[in-house]
């Protein structure tokens, strides 16, 4: 097995370098930056499993993969609290909570040894992972929206939304009460002020809330159709791309 250890503290890198091989396993090369670690897989094979921390001297480790195809499993080591670890549940990706503990490693690296033996990958929806782990930890996501009707400015909660979609260059809420308000703000603009936990955008159109799913169905090309609650359209179809990171965030 060929294992890279990316962490910015040299003692910390060592330590748990000396952890591995406790269990007979060598590091191949150990790794303390974003530059050092781009440069490094432009120019070697890659390893077949990377433990790999969150926040690294020059920037967080997510810019590798901005650079990089990484072909390898990863270990995620991160000193981040209970809150940020959802986001590597909801992802399932494999984590190691700072201070490292020997029996915590081993059980990950035997996960690890039991998937490659079945051939089964993990699914990294990385730039999910990065929107939870990069805000800061209080942040609080947006409560609700304020919509102009008429003369009227309405307030509508986030748990009355069923989703956003977009429409002739415009955003709009459908609402449990079925009713279809303009707001002021992009998609995307709109997906960056939910929470992802509830929220997930599974097309360029529609940005759909968790809780008002009624149906999954399968649909032509791998993809999937979502009926909704208080929504009747044909045209809510989770791409291609997004499927296998739709199937991991119902869970």
């Amino acid at each position: 097995m060929k294992v890279i250890i990316i962490e910015d503290e040299k003692p910390a890198a060592r330590r748990l370098s000396r952890m591995l091989a406790n269990l007979d396993i060598e590091t191949h090369q150990m790794l303390h930056s974003v530059k050092e670690s781009i440069q490094w897989f432009l120019n070697n094979p890659h390893p077949d499993l990377i433990l790999l921390d969150i926040q690294l001297s020059d920037g967080l480790s997510f810019e590798i993969f901005e650079e990089i195809d990484i072909q390898s499993a990863i270990i995620f080591t991160t000193a981040y609290d209970e809150y940020a670890l959802k986001a590597f549940k909801l992802n399932s990706i494999d984590y190691l909570l700072k201070p490292i503990d020997a029996d915590e490693l081993k059980v990950a690296v035997d996960k690890f040894e039991r998937n490659s033996q079945h051939q089964t990958h993990q699914n990294y929806d990385i730039e999910q992972i990065k929107k939870l782990l990069v805000n800061p930890l209080d942040k609080s996501y947006k409560k609700r929206f304020t919509v102009k009707i008429g003369q009227h400015l309405k307030m509508i909660n986030i748990d009355e939304i069923v989703c956003f979609y977009s429409e002739n260059k415009g955003t709009y809420i459908h609402t449990d009460q079925n009713r279809d308000l303009l707001i002021d703000f992009t998609l995307e603009q709109v997906e960056e002020k939910l929470d992802p936990i509830k929220f997930f955008r599974i097309c360029r159109k529609y940005l759909i809330n968790i809780d008002a799913i009624k149906d999954i169905v399968s649909y032509t090309n791998s993809r999937l159709q979502l009926k909704l609650h208080h929504f009747d359209a044909d045209d809510i179809i989770v791409s291609r791309e997004k499927v296998k990171a739709f199937k991991i965030w119902l869970e």
